[in-house]
Order: structure tokens, then sequence, then C-alpha cells
């Protein structure tokens, strides 16, 4: 039996592999309901993380995930829920969407799904944007309702007013004072990040 391959750590990232239509604009400006998510990845020291790399995953205000073939290909009209959105130099992120609405047939509280990607990490972190209006969602949520509330706040965004429309910030700490709740997909449990991901970027 063959041994694994062994993992690598997340980056740097080539530019030439990287770009995707539309980056944070899931739906064009302009678009009714549009709401603008942003925020700052920061190290475990509280530094920003100029090269990070954000992909959000979301149901559409249905209910619904876009699963038809080529459902990432945007063309105008096209709802798909993804966007990849790398860092500035200051480490922020900035993506306008249309608001989600819990997942068909799930549990959930509407939220976005959100994979970060960043020099330092042996493997990407998972977590998860939700929104302050969905009160009694949120309570009856099976991850929220498992934290405390310092813990719980982290993955919950804060309206206030945005850029362009209805906006929230949200920020993602990779450790340290207010860390993000990362999840392990593996065993549908909560992760630490590395020790690594203290590091800033160079």
């Amino acid at each position: 039996m063959l041994d694994l391959t062994p993992s690598q750590t997340v980056g740097p990232f080539f530019a030439f592999g990287l770009p995707f239509d539309g980056g944070g604009d899931v739906v064009p400006v302009g678009t009714p309901g549009a709401i603008t998510l942003y925020g700052t990845v920061r190290d475990g020291a509280g530094a920003p993380v100029p090269d990070a790399l954000l992909e959000f995953w979301q149901a559409g205000p249905d209910g619904r995930l876009p699963t038809r073939p080529g459902s990432l290909h945007r063309d105008g009209r096209s709802f798909t829920g993804f966007a990849r959105v790398p860092t500035d130099r200051a480490g922020d992120y900035h993506l306008r969407t249309l608001r989600p609405a819990a997942p068909t047939g799930a549990p959930h509280a509407p939220h976005l799904a959100v994979t970060v990607f960043a020099r330092g990490l042996l493997h990407h972190l998972f977590t998860r944007v939700y929104f302050p209006n969905h009160v009694e969602a949120n309570a009856a949520d099976p991850l929220l309702s498992s934290l405390d509330e310092e813990r719980r706040a982290t993955l919950v965004a804060v309206p206030d007013g945005g850029f362009t429309g209805p906006g929230y910030r949200f920020d993602v700490r990779m450790q340290g004072p207010g860390e993000t709740v990362f999840l392990d997909l593996s065993t549908h449990g909560l992760a630490q990040p590395p020790a690594a991901a203290t590091e800033t970027p160079a």
C-alpha cells in the first residue's frame, strides 16, 4: 500500500491560476436586494493578511443551491452562489451578493459557507457567516446553538450600512483574541487553526 502524499502549505498564490470572472461580485452593481459583505483577515498577532483568498458558497434567496452544469459561469443573469475573493494589501476583502435563505431541507439558519486559504496553513479552513436579522433561525441552528455567546459572535456579521446597499462586516481572525470559529468537516465538529496561522505573511 502506498503512503499518502504529505500535505503542503497553502500558497503562495499565482495570479494566472486564481482569477475568477466577477471575483466578489456574485451579482452586478444595482441588483435589487443586493447586500455587501466585507472585512479584514488577520493573523494571530492581529496583523492583516495581505495574500489570503476567501471562497464563498451560498444558497440563493429561494433556499436552493445552484447545481446545474457550469453553474459557476456568470453570464449576467444567473445567480451562481459562488465567489472567490483575494485580500488586498490591507488584508481587506469585499463581496456583493444576494441575501441567502435557509438551505432547502437543512436545519441551518441562512448563512454563507466560507473557505479560507492563506500562506502558512497546511490545510484550508472552513467557517460560516450568519446574519443577525434571523434571530429565531439562528437560535435553532445546530452550530450556533452549540457555542457560547463569545464564540458564537465570531460567526455573525455586523450590520453597518455598507457601501452601496445594506452592508455587513465580517472579519476573519486566524488565532488569538476573538479567533473565528473554524469547522472540521471530516468530523462535523469544530477545529482550531494550526500554529502557522499566527505568522504574518512576508
